[in-house]
């Protein structure tokens, strides 16, 4: 691949994450606006919700007030996720991988904006059908992608595809 389709394919992938980063913490503002110190919004009755919680922890609220440990966790991903995109070979197979891994670095990145500058992550959508955790769009973003990668490793991809991920003497 020529190098200005390189630097295209990169800035649209930067692009993409801030405004998926953007998107989430609209998203976030909006519900604090509307939602905080006020009853539930009933999308609906029985089934979906729109309710405001400061989470200190993970989903169902684990390791409460673990701020730091998330915030190294998170980082960590999204440097992991950045160094691994930019190995990344540029072509049509590996083209779904680069786009899930931006989603994922972006719900990283959205949480940890709010770990880092508020202490908790604002989180308001509620399925109480099933009584689900109560989430955010980057929790969507991380949840959706994951669950993609899944099926993409187990079905799609074959050992050869993540060669570049292995260290050569060769060159």
């Amino acid at each position: 691949m020529s190098e200005p389709l390189n630097r295209k394919r990169t800035a649209a992938g930067i692009l993409l994450f801030a405004v998926l980063v953007i998107l989430d913490q609209l998203t976030k503002t909006a519900a604090v606006h509307a939602l905080k110190g006020k009853a539930p919004a009933i999308l609906i009755k029985g089934v979906l919700e729109f309710y405001y919680l400061e989470n200190t922890g993970a989903a169902f609220s684990l390791l409460r007030n673990a701020k730091w440990l998330f915030i190294i966790i998170a980082g960590a991903a999204i440097i992991a996720i950045g160094v691994l995109l930019l190995k990344m070979p540029i072509n049509k197979k590996l083209q779904s991988l680069r786009i899930i891994l931006i989603f994922i670095s972006a719900g990283a990145a959205g949480n940890l904006i709010d770990r880092f500058f508020l202490g908790y992550v604002r989180d308001f959508i509620y399925f109480s059908l099933i009584d689900f955790p109560v989430f955010n769009v980057a929790d969507i973003y991380v949840t959706c992608a994951v669950a993609l990668l899944i099926i993409l490793i187990l079905f799609y991809y074959k050992e050869e595809d993540f060669s570049f991920l292995q260290k050569s003497g060769k060159r």
